[in-house]
């Protein structure tokens, strides 16, 4: 082991320069052989634990107490998951805080057991007292949480920037607490805080000064996400928001007041009840690059005009139209005529034509990737346009709509930068539609009849899309990279 060590550590490119960034001294004598590994002083040693997988580390900090002192304090990012029957994290605290004291991301998952007492206000205490340095969080199931320890936690980790729930029970006044001591704060995401309920409506959010850096906020599934406002329209530099199943009051009035104060704005993302006047508000944002709108059946062609009309740098478009036929080819073609940098368009329940499918693939010059569900209109003449003028074309999904066999034999020899091709539920195309002769070249064509979920999978991935097609049991992973370190604490 010692020998393959000093090899890696000799043949790394950038050890010299570490090295002297580090103020080493001898550094000569330190290349030129050295007489045993425990010569290399501990910066060097943790330079070289950064290039090994987190099996071989672990294995590293085995050898010797050195060592072990050595990995533990070059980890900044720290996954901890407790499982039944622990009952306590409290005792555990002090020896891995200790070990690993240069965390800067925490990852706590509890297990799904509703009699474990895990993570509660005295841990989570306990552990900002040790890790003030932090500035990540994420919590997710700690259900014994409450205002009480989320605000003690905000007073101990000032620095925090990144601030992530799922499934706790806190309230708006652990909320609160972060927001008026955390003025580093950059993003703020909370999905599914039970402590949002009837008796907290009056309690508004923010702004408080991490106001003043926020730059993504995400609320999702909250009781009375409405008591969110203070803080959105406060938050003058915010660049992403994403507002989901948040259900009440239609969201016009407040999506007007934040416009009107926060014109930064280039990702928007929402999944509640709103009208055109809504739509026309988010108009407004004139460095808009990507809107997500679902589930709102009542929006028109009147509103999609106005995205048309005023966001000339949009991207991204996702559209989930319930099949009411409220948005079809003119807000479509306002769309095509307005936003030359479209690359993706995704739309559900929308009845698109030749007559907007047309300008869309000739004006859109860079669409890369296309979706169509539940179309009763998308069929063989909307393919034909595709074909003949979507030359960026990468993916192309569709999904229960009017196409037949023909797409087999249109798009093959056009579309050169295609790379996949999926069709579902279609019934218009059949096993015959593979024709044989042609030159699909290093295409990924795919037809199912169908059944399962695969067809969501690749959309997820090769869309990147988290709000359209999102899980119940999503829940958020933490970082892959090498310097994360998983611990499962059990009994």
């Amino acid at each position: 082991m010692m020998y393959i060590f000093h090899n890696l550590y000799l043949s790394s490119k950038q050890s010299k320069n570490f090295l002297c960034k580090f103020k080493v001294k001898n550094i000569s004598s330190l290349l030129s052989q050295p007489q045993h590994i425990s010569d290399l002083p501990d910066e060097c040693l943790a330079f070289i634990f950064k290039s090994l997988d987190s099996l071989d580390r672990d294995s590293c900090s085995l050898v010797c107490r050195r060592w072990l002192r050595v990995e533990g304090q070059s980890r900044h990012r720290l996954s901890l998951k407790f499982q039944w029957p622990v009952t306590d994290l409290l005792p555990s605290i002090p020896s891995l805080f200790t070990r690993f004291d240069a965390i800067t991301t925490l990852f706590l998952k509890c297990g799904p057991d509703p009699e474990s007492v895990l993570i509660g206000d005295d841990a989570l205490i306990l552990i900002s007292l040790y890790c003030s340095t932090l500035t990540r969080l994420k919590l997710h199931a700690c259900n014994n949480l409450t205002d009480v320890g989320m605000a003690a936690f905000a007073v101990n980790c000032k620095g925090l920037k990144e601030l992530n729930c799922d499934s706790c029970n806190f309230g708006a006044k652990g909320i609160n607490a972060v927001l008026d001591h955390c003025s580093s704060l950059e993003e703020l995401s909370l999905k599914r805080i039970s402590g949002f309920t009837d008796s907290s409506a009056a309690i508004p959010i923010g702004p408080g000064v991490a106001a003043n850096s926020l730059k993504k906020i995400c609320i999702k599934k909250l009781h009375n996400g409405q008591c969110f406002g203070p803080l959105i329209i406060g938050s003058k530099n915010l660049r992403t928001l994403e507002i989901s199943l948040c259900y009440g009051d239609y969201w016009d009035k407040l999506l007007e007041d934040i416009v009107e104060r926060v014109t930064g704005l280039v990702e928007v993302y929402l999944k509640i009840w709103f009208s055109d006047v809504g739509l026309a508000a988010i108009s407004n944002c004139s460095n808009l690059e990507i809107l997500h709108f679902v589930e709102t059946p009542v929006c028109t062609n009147v509103g999609l005009v106005s995205i048309g009309k005023h966001c000339k740098r949009l991207r991204e478009l996702h559209i989930y139209g319930w099949k009411a036929n409220r948005i079809g080819d003119e807000g479509l073609a306002a769309i095509a005529k307005g936003c030359p940098n479209l690359e993706e368009l995704v739309l559900f329940g929308i009845n698109p034509t030749f007559f907007s499918m047309s300008p869309l693939a000739a004006n859109c010059k860079n669409l890369k990737r296309l979706a169509l569900c539940w179309s009763d209109t998308f069929g063989d003449a909307e393919i034909s346009c595709i074909a003949a003028k979507c030359m960026a074309l990468k993916y192309l999904f569709i999904m229960e709509c009017r196409v037949t066999d023909y797409v087999m034999e249109a798009l093959p020899g056009r579309c050169l930068n295609l790379i996949k091709v999926r069709a579902r539920g279609c019934r218009g195309i059949t096993c015959d539609g593979m024709v044989t002769g042609v030159d699909w070249g290093p295409w990924d064509i795919i037809v199912d009849d169908g059944e399962g979920e695969p067809f969501w999978d690749d959309i997820r991935r090769d869309f990147k899309d988290e709000s359209l097609f999102e899980s119940v049991t999503d829940t958020t992973p933490p970082p892959d990279d090498p310097m994360e370190y998983e611990i499962i604490i059990h009994a």
